[in-house]
């Protein structure tokens, strides 16, 4: 008899899955049109110059937004651009030749040395070395925070005490008193993983996302700080509060943000991570729909080699999980949206 009710719920979770996971597919991107990391519109064209062994419009693209004082942006565009130099950096030497002390050229060249010097087996060595590079970044535009960043991340590396990241942090929000990046450098330093605790990695979460602007994307600092207590496995029902509060609070700052907007969609391949994690799967999908075509690396690459690969793989897992638990029938009543 138990053998027989095992089968047949088996059956009835199969007949699910089978009847609705089609229809979840509604609102998502499809898979072969879904891409990552893929550049805005303001970053395609100089990525492709820079492959052409060209400097000028990335040059032109940083300056914009140190003129401007788009400091996310900048900082944003500097990763990239770094990342893209990681393989092929002839267009930067060919930068620095041309304009050795171009404020964003420097910017690009120190955040570059820092990234090589990180997957070093010599890290702490490496890092120590290219401080000179950071130190002449900083000193190219006083006003500019994204040294101050590459600051951060560098200290985390050398294994500065406590008081040297603080001195650091000051001079970074000084320039940007609500700087994404900064506060994301400051949020790993503080990790379980570093030199702080999960206690300490939520507080200074908590209180950034709490004095925030709305809208700002440091207000999803506590659901990073619940995804590195995610990713060790063991949570406690207060830290499973906490985790859940952060995810309450991104998908309110996602909901500030139009579907398939780019600019989020960082946040919002997190938090979607962090819902199934939790096991919040109608609010997983939601997420999956408003994400569109942008999947990111990040967080993806911190459990897998193949982040595309497992943000479809978990995309579909999600809509199997919904579909094997709605009713093959809608009940009197009740609407027949799925996933809601």
């Amino acid at each position: 008899m138990v053998r027989t009710m095992s089968l047949l719920r088996a059956l009835i979770r199969t007949a699910r899955m089978i009847r609705h996971t089609p229809q979840l597919a509604d609102g998502l991107a499809p898979d072969e049109a879904v891409l990552l990391d893929a550049p805005d519109e303001r970053l395609s064209p100089a990525l492709v110059a820079a492959a052409l062994g060209e400097y000028e419009p990335a040059a032109k693209l940083l300056a914009t937004t140190r003129e401007s004082a788009e400091w996310e942006n900048r900082d944003r565009y500097v990763m990239r651009l770094a990342a893209f130099a990681y393989n092929r950096e002839e267009w930067l030497t060919t930068w620095l030749a041309a304009a050795p002390r171009d404020p964003d050229g420097l910017v690009v060249k120190a955040e570059l040395a820092v990234r090589r010097a990180w997957e070093s087996p010599a890290s702490t060595e490496r890092l120590r070395e290219v401080g000179p590079l950071i130190d002449a970044a900083a000193q190219g535009d006083p006003n500019d925070p994204v040294p101050w960043r590459i600051s951060l991340d560098h200290a985390r590396g050398t294994h500065a005490t406590h008081t040297a990241f603080e001195s650091l942090w000051e001079q970074a929000i000084r320039r940007s008193s609500h700087h994404y990046g900064c506060h994301v450098a400051a949020l790993q330093y503080l990790s379980a993983q570093w030199y702080g605790s999960h206690r300490e990695c939520f507080d200074f979460a908590e209180q950034a996302a709490a004095d925030a602007l709305p809208g700002s994307l440091v207000r999803a600092l506590p659901v990073r700080a619940a995804f590195a207590q995610l990713l060790t496995g063991d949570t406690t029902s207060v830290q499973d509060d906490r985790i859940d509060a952060a995810a309450d609070l991104a998908i309110t700052l996602s909901a500030d943000y139009a579907a398939g907007d780019p600019w989020p969609a960082e946040v919002r391949n997190l938090l979607a991570y962090v819902l199934v994690g939790r096991g919040r799967w109608a609010e997983a999908l939601e997420q999956f729909r408003l994400i569109g075509p942008y999947a990111t690396s990040f967080p993806w690459t911190l459990v897998t080699d193949d982040p595309l690969g497992q943000f479809l793989h978990t995309r579909d897992g999600v809509r199997i999980q919904i579909a094997s638990m709605t009713p093959l029938r809608p009940r009197a009543g009740r609407s027949r949206s799925l996933g809601h």
